[in-house]
């Protein structure tokens, strides 16, 4: 059964887990002409041997790259674009304040499509942790039919000492069901959680990571 504590569970491995012809014919001479020509013959030399230059200029740098490989396992490569979200927010708290908020409250019914929702507003390992949740609840089939439900509210969001873009965010939760008594008499909960926020190129925030701590 996933319950509120499993989807912090998956959320929390993902983030523990963050560790990638030509071709061508070629043209025969014209019609009457016995073949090429001296001139045309030193300029096909010319060519090649210019070709054969560029050649050899671009060898050392694939030989760079490879030794860089060897050496440090890892081959150079163009970075990866960008990755861009929806429902960017106006200030990073929003942003930590908005994603909070609708990852807490949810029923069995809407889960799977809140954390896919919660992912397409997200980037970075946030989006990932997102992405797998709404997978694993999406098939839990205890969890819709026990009627589960999870909902609380943000109760504090402040800055992480020492770290750029960075929250602690606190939350008081209550998880309930309605076809089994499993949860019946169980008192609202705190929850502490490290969120980090990213600025899109448009100006807007997102989370960029989510790693629930209880």
């Amino acid at each position: 059964m996933i319950t509120r504590v499993a989807i912090c569970a998956i959320v929390l491995c993902a983030a523990l887990a963050g560790c990638a012809i030509l071709g061508g014919r070629h043209a025969g001479a014209p019609p009457g002409s016995a073949g090429a020509t001296p001139g045309a013959s030193a300029a096909s030399r010319g060519s090649s041997g210019a070709a054969a230059g560029r050649s050899r200029t671009a060898a050392p740098s694939e030989a760079a790259k490879l030794a860089q490989a060897q050496a440090t396992h890892e081959y150079p490569s163009a970075a990866p674009p960008a990755q861009t979200a929806g429902g960017a927010a106006p200030t990073s708290i929003q942003a930590v304040r908005e994603f909070a908020s609708a990852y807490i409250n949810w029923n069995a019914q809407t889960v799977a499509g809140d954390m896919r929702l919660l992912a397409a507003h997200s980037t970075g390992q946030a989006r990932s942790a997102m992405q797998l949740a709404a997978t694993q609840t999406a098939g839990d089939y205890e969890l819709r039919n026990g009627g589960i439900a999870n909902s609380g509210t943000v109760e504090a969001i402040a800055p992480l000492p020492g770290h750029a873009d960075r929250y602690v965010v606190v939350t008081r939760e209550a998880t309930t069901a309605t076809n089994t008594t499993a949860y019946a008499g169980l008192l609202p909960a705190w929850h502490l959680a490290i969120a980090t926020v990213a600025r899109l190129q448009s100006g807007g925030w997102v989370l960029s990571a989510w790693q629930p701590e209880n």
